[in-house]
């Protein structure tokens, strides 16, 4: 890892390891807020018996008391988030076509690849004996693309979008939001005031959806099932950014074994290593920067495919077009059985890289993808595989190297150059999904931290992960290296696909029903005409498991169990810290001063609670002779959409009475959003956004009062009027800090003579002297700095725990978070401003 990955404090940081904690049954620590009043069992505290005599047992017997207040923020967002209109622009046509454009380079360079190969590896499992072994598979592969890539992915998964956004778990992230399926409780109604949420809950009338959503939400073991569905997705397409570069360059680079007298196959082998190495080296400079002539060349590329197409459909046997009647395809497999269904493993390759289509959708838009591919992708394709197919009808003994040995002999080598930079540009494709597919697990919860560099400044997409890439390149290296024949390769190559299409299929399915409630006959003919046809092509690709299929299955195995064993550690950790929150009663009895010194400054304590106190914040009071004057508590939190507007970013809330100081912060980001900026403009802007809270909330309480103290009897109205209007104040008055400020003053110009003037109190809140009193300490606190507390949380299973969760806790789970990015790094805070503190639960 990069130097600032392994930095856990600075010079001047405090390390404190604090006492173990642990959760649940009798004799164990257990602090608690209103949340849990119906816990029976008194809380010990986490002073041991010795600290006990010498002077605290005042400090254990407070931690035993029960609250008697609810500790919630749901109902006191800042501001209202339906006032910012964040919808999308319409594109203008030539955008639209410009856009589409740009996804050949980014979208379509591994379909269009699949040129290179796929007749060369079907023709390897069945002999060309007649015209019906060629016309045979010419159709599969025809019906092939439009089944998959152009009925299923263009007219349907494309729409099944995340605002905007596609891939595996941006499907997980949209029924999430439907239903609460998340494993890390950590949902607040609040974020569902995001103007980017966009949330559409079922009807009543429809009771099928709500019945589903009703079913995943009471049920773990569907949700555990439904994770580990998304889980496996996402491992596969890693798979796939393994496999496609080592297939797409390979397959290049033979082209040269018939051109160049004694280029064997370790020759190959030696030529697509260096060009692997040297792909992976360049991607830390950006996509953007590696990848500014990709819609060009892929564009020469499908063009030249096109070309040549119709130039040996002419020139050779035009015949072919009659495998566009399917019934060749019976007779294709009626002649050959056996072998006709383990071609079908070569025949998926043909559509290879269609999932790119859903999870880049968004760099793009999916008119723009559409376009792309009905009008130039798919016509393209068709010719080419007509063209070699009509090759193959003159020269049947050429299926080993047809696409080559298919290009007229002046045309070689031009077509061998931009063969070899489409298919590193159709490696580059997968690569760059593969960040994107990391980094949202991580923000889901459900990948260990790693550094993410983001490579562009226009485009929040374009991002590089060191540690993926350079795994990424040696298993590449050591793939082309072991199976040194594409053959082999295509045959863990198409388990990865199919793999990926069936998940999206899936959720897919899912999706149609809970959330567009689309007519319950349509929703099951999409599982049940596309799922079963991927089910064919699973059912011939498995059967390669032994000759090179077994392969995307290590490596899906390898990240699932990382990813699935990071996300269980991080819900026990979670569910941990929920359980071990600070009684509010304790702190009331601890009084204003925290039971220490209050000195000028802001002491930002950052945890994952949305609710409660979290009880590192014991240990900080037993450890540190003073506390800060304010004190915040900071969550990062990541919410099920792709992007937080900025002016929504901080929710904030009163911890505590006035007297204390003491606010939290949550904090939520958006999976695609970048947590970018230094520490400098966080602290400007959460300060920014605490004085907009302390304003607003004096405002609220005045108009409150105020209305309050009016005399109604003076005003002329009606009974009923009376009732009408007190009872809309009261809904109004009921959540007053989730109102803004804009919509009431344009509701009240509105109104006019309706509604009585506010008083000049409300409209001037600045003369408060409680408000000004409160301005005046935050801005002594600003100056005198910040102070970043860091929370240092470790799980460990109980003595009585089963063999396997001590060995997944204990160890595996301890090993990643050793070896993850460190907290300090993965925030973004000055590691010279750092108190640590450490705390063990027992799971």
């Amino acid at each position: 890892m990069a130097e600032e990955d392994r930095i856990e404090e600075g010079s001047s940081s405090l390390r404190l390891r604090g006492r173990t904690s642990r959760g649940g049954g009798v004799g164990e620590s257990r602090w608690v807020d209103g949340s849990e009043v119906d816990s029976e069992s008194p809380p010990l505290s986490l002073l041991d018996e010795n600290q006990d005599k010498q002077g605290y047992g005042s400090f254990r017997r407070r931690l035993v008391k029960k609250p008697k207040r609810v500790d919630s923020l749901d109902v006191e967002a800042m501001e209202i988030a339906g006032a910012y209109g964040h919808q999308p622009k319409e594109l203008s046509t030539w955008s639209t076509l410009a856009l589409a454009f740009q996804t050949l380079g980014v979208v379509y360079g591994d379909m269009g690849t699949s040129p290179l190969y796929v007749f060369s590896d079907v023709f390897s499992k069945v002999k060309i004996e007649s015209d019906v072994d060629v016309l045979g598979a010419l159709s599969l592969v025809m019906y092939t693309i439009a089944l998959i890539p152009l009925a299923k992915y263009v007219f349907v998964v494309l729409k099944a979008n995340d605002n905007g956004e596609g891939g595996t778990f941006a499907l997980y992230s949209l029924i999430c939001r439907y239903a609460k399926v998340n494993m890390l409780p950590n949902r607040q109604p609040a974020d569902e005031q995001i103007s980017s949420f966009k949330l559409k809950l079922p009807t009543p009338e429809l009771e099928r959806a709500l019945s589903i959503k009703e079913t995943l939400e009471r049920r773990s073991s569907l949700k555990t099932l439904l994770l580990l569905l998304v889980l496996m997705g996402t491992s596969l397409v890693i798979g796939d950014g393994i496999l496609t570069p080592a297939m797409s360059v390979m397959s290049a680079v033979s082209g040269l074994q018939g051109a160049i007298d004694g280029f064997d196959t370790t020759a190959v082998v030696v030529v697509s290593i260096v060009i692997l190495v040297a792909l992976f080296s360049i991607q830390q400079f950006g996509t953007s920067k590696v990848g500014f002539m990709f819609a060009p060349a892929l564009a020469l590329w499908f063009f030249s495919l096109g070309s040549i197409g119709i130039y040996n459909l002419v020139n050779y046997d035009i015949t072919v077009i009659k495998a566009l009647n399917p019934a060749y395809i019976y007779f294709f497999f009626q002649k050959n059985s056996k072998g006709a269904w383990s071609a079908l493993g070569g025949c998926v390759l043909c559509i290879t890289g269609a999932e790119a289509m859903f999870a880049d959708l968004g760099h793009f838009s999916v008119r723009s993808i559409q376009i792309a591919f009905t009008c130039i992708v798919f016509p393209c394709l068709l010719f080419a595989y007509m063209g070699q197919a009509a090759y193959l009808m003159k020269f049947p003994y050429s299926s080993e190297r047809i696409f080559y040995d298919s290009v007229p002999d002046s045309l070689f080598w031009p077509v061998f150059v931009v063969a070899t930079i489409a298919a590193m540009i159709a490696s580059q494709a997968m690569i760059s999904a593969t960040f994107s597919c990391v980094k949202q697990a991580m923000a889901l919860g459900c990948f260990p931290r790693l550094k993410i560099i983001h490579t562009s400044r226009k485009l929040m997409g374009q991002i590089y992960i060191p540690v993926i890439n350079w795994f990424l390149m040696i298993m590449c290296v050591v793939v082309v290296s072991i199976f040194r024949s594409t053959t082999d390769i295509a045959n863990a190559y198409g388990i990865a696909e199919v793999g990926v299409m069936l998940v999206t299929t899936t959720l897919v399915t899912l999706v149609m029903l809970l959330i567009w409630q689309t007519n319950l006959f349509l929703a099951l003919c999409f599982p049940l005409v596309f799922g079963s046809i991927e089910l064919i092509y699973l059912s011939a690709v498995l059967s390669k498991v032994l000759e090179g299929g077994w392969l995307p299955l290590a490596f899906a195995t390898f990240f699932l169990t990382v990813m699935y064993i990071w996300n269980y550690g991080s819900v026990l950790k979670y569910q941990s810290e929920v359980r071990e929150k600070i009684s509010m009663d304790f702190m009331h009895e601890l009084g204003s001063t925290l039971g220490t010194v209050r000195t000028p400054g802001i002491g930002l304590l950052y945890n994952e609670l949305v609710q409660g106190i979290p009880s590192i914040f014991g240990q900080f009071l037993l450890s540190l002779p003073a506390i800060h004057s304010i004190i915040v508590f900071v969550c990062i939190k990541y919410v099920p959409i792709p992007v937080v507007p900025q002016e929504e970013r901080f929710l904030f809330r009163r911890v505590c009475p006035k007297d204390y100081h003491m606010f939290r912060c949550i904090a939520r980001y958006g999976y695609k959003d970048i947590r970018k900026e230094d520490h400098h403009a966080f602290e400007q802007r959460l300060v920014q956004s605490l004085e907009n809270f302390l304003r607003k909330e004096a405002q609220d309480l005045a108009l409150e009062s105020d209305f309050h103290e009016m005399d109604l009897d003076s005003v002329s109205v009606s009974s009923r009027d009376y009732r009408i209007r007190g009872v809309a104040g009261n809904e109004e008055l009921r959540i007053p800090l989730m109102h803004d400020t804009r919509s009431e003053a344009t509701e009240t110009s509105n109104q006019g003579e309706a509604s009585p003037a506010l008083p000049s109190s409300v409209m001037s809140s600045d003369i408060d002297p409680s408000l000004e009193y409160e301005l005046s300490a935050l801005r002594e606190a600003i100056d005198s700095g910040f102070t970043y507390f860091l929370a240092h949380g470790d799980v460990r299973a109980k003595k009585k725990s089963f063999f396997l969760k001590k060995l997944v806790i204990n160890y595996l789970y301890a090993f990643l978070r050793r070896n993850c990015r460190a907290g300090a790094a993965n925030m973004s805070v000055p590691h010279m401003n750092i108190l640590q503190v450490g705390m063990t639960y027992m799971v």
